[in-house]
């Protein structure tokens, strides 16, 4: 297929993504609110940077006010909270039949399908470490794991055209039929990353910390009785052991979190987005659209989630200036997760 692959949202993940397609011979256009990131692509190219390679790669990139004509083939690769917005522009650029990748954090194809439709909706999953840096500047700090599947489980021939083009990225990218559980594997590990973010520590390091690691037990636990009580089955990744953190078994927890630190620890991404959010862009966060999620899902399931509701609460005390990030507020979690 020679119609171009638009990528909406050129930070991080579609950053990357639109970089490795577009040199393997790919069609790509980005698109991006940016001004400064736009022409950075188009003129001088968009610089990939880190441990795992570096090159540049000079991609056709437009704002969505620039945006013409319409695409069979769209990756959505913007922050969570800015979903709908992000769909307002970019439906009217969807071809009859086209499908919307979500390449996000959360639970993203939700929202996409009840605006699409299922049938328009592919779920994607991933887990590698990038950063935005400045414009035309992105950091590749780790591979790490990365899967795409349809929502209802069946293996398609589009959903195998996405997994070839992901393999690009991730040659070992997984095809699955239970996207649902990497996601929500993906919303457990999420968790541990936004209480990493209420610290200067890295994700490492926050995580290693033994007077810290109660909270990281009760938050996955939270997330892993919420997946219960949905129906679904999580999948683990990249240490992240799903089933231990629903027993809240003790020994399986700690080895988990040991296997998380140790492959945090083999990045040049040594804090999570999220962390960079708050210290670096000093902007909002995903934390509403993610963990926020989370809590009225509890609410809806009768399920107490009072780590989830207490790490939401301490991230808007970031996000608003009342309080600054410290290990002391780690502290002040561990009472509500004993």
């Amino acid at each position: 297929m020679t119609e171009p692959i638009l990528i909406w949202g050129a930070g991080a993940i579609g950053g990357i993504l639109g970089a490795y397609l577009a040199r393997a011979g790919h069609a790509v256009h980005m698109v991006d609110i940016v001004e400064d990131h736009v022409r950075a692509m188009h003129e001088g190219g968009l610089r990939i940077e880190g441990p795992v390679e570096e090159f540049t790669q000079r991609l056709p990139a437009s704002t969505p006010s620039e945006l013409t004509g319409r695409f069979s083939r769209i990756i959505l690769a913007v922050k969570a909270h800015h979903t709908g917005e992000a769909l307002d522009m970019l439906v009217p650029h969807l071809a009859p039949g086209g499908l919307v990748v979500s390449a996000q954090n959360g639970l993203n194809e939700i929202a996409i399908a009840e605006r699409i439709g299922t049938e328009n909706t592919v779920g994607c999953f991933v887990n590698y470490g990038a950063d935005w840096l400045e414009p035309g500047r992105i950091l590749y700090g780790n591979r790490a794991a990365v899967a795409v599947g349809e929502l209802d489980g069946r293996i398609t021939d589009r959903v195998r055209e996405i997994h070839a083009l992901l393999r690009i990225v991730e040659p070992d990218a997984v095809l699955t039929d239970n996207i649902w559980g990497y996601l929500w594997g993906k919303l457990g590990y999420g968790a541990l990353l936004f209480a990493t973010a209420l610290t200067p520590l890295s994700m490492s390091d926050a995580m290693a910390r033994p007077d810290h690691r109660p909270v990281y037990e009760a938050l996955g636990h939270e997330v892993m009785r919420l997946a219960a009580a949905q129906g679904i089955r999580p999948l683990g990744f990249n240490g992240f052991d799903p089933d231990a953190f629903l027993r809240a078994d003790r020994a399986g927890m700690a080895a988990s979190l040991d296997a998380m630190v140790e492959h945090n620890r083999h990045t040049a991404k040594t804090h999570s987005g999220i962390w960079r959010d708050l210290a670096v862009r000093k902007r909002r966060t995903e934390v509403d659209a993610q963990v926020g999620l989370l809590v009225d899902l509890g609410r809806q399931h009768g399920v107490e989630t009072p780590a989830l509701a207490r790490l939401v609460e301490l991230i808007h005390d970031l996000e608003d200036g009342r309080r600054e990030q410290s290990a002391d507020l780690v502290d002040r979690m561990v009472a509500a997760c004993a």
